[in-house]
């Protein structure tokens, strides 16, 4: 991403050789020297905006939404078009105001639309790094680490789904 533009993707040497992309731009590891090298997400962090407003401010700004305050496990498919995050803890917001937490809340979209959903982000003050140790991929499995910072953001038209009942239960 460039000044809020997505310019390139992440690419290993096999994926830039096999999609004429030029070179690799490191995002390939291993985590050891007995496993091959996988493509994956390097240490990414999205800037806060300047000038952005506070949390308060972003939330203040919507009528009606859910205001994700802890994000939980998520799943992409094999191309990481698709994605669907679960959360720890989700609150609906009315009116400009939190009202009341939620619980058996999923968001869901492809990278693309997600990213271009995005409407605003919050100022220096609001920026956080946070992460995870255990971020597993592959055959055999392999496991890293990924630290991802970022100000709170706002997104609209995001399918947001109840997972209770959309798993039939």
């Amino acid at each position: 991403m460039r000044n809020g533009r997505l310019v390139g993707y992440q690419l290993n040497r096999q994926m830039a050789r096999a999609n004429g992309l030029g070179a690799s731009n490191g995002c390939g590891f291993a985590d050891s020297p007995g496993h091959i090298p996988l493509q994956r997400m390097a240490n990414v962090s999205l800037a806060a905006d300047p000038t952005g407003p506070t949390l308060e401010e972003l939330i203040g700004g919507v009528e009606r939404g859910i205001y994700v305050s802890v994000t939980g496990r998520g799943r992409s498919t094999c191309s990481a078009t698709n994605f669907q995050f679960t959360g720890q803890r989700f609150f609906r917001i009315e009116n400009g105001r939190l009202a009341g937490q939620l619980k058996d809340v999923a968001y869901q979209a492809t990278t693309t639309d997600f990213w271009g959903s995005m409407a605003a982000l919050g100022g220096p003050s609001t920026y956080h790094l946070g992460g995870a140790m255990n971020c597993g991929k592959g055959q055999p499995g392999q496991v890293a680490p990924v630290s991802h910072g970022c100000p709170p953001a706002l997104f609209r038209g995001v399918n947001v789904l109840n997972t209770v009942s959309e798993g039939g239960r």
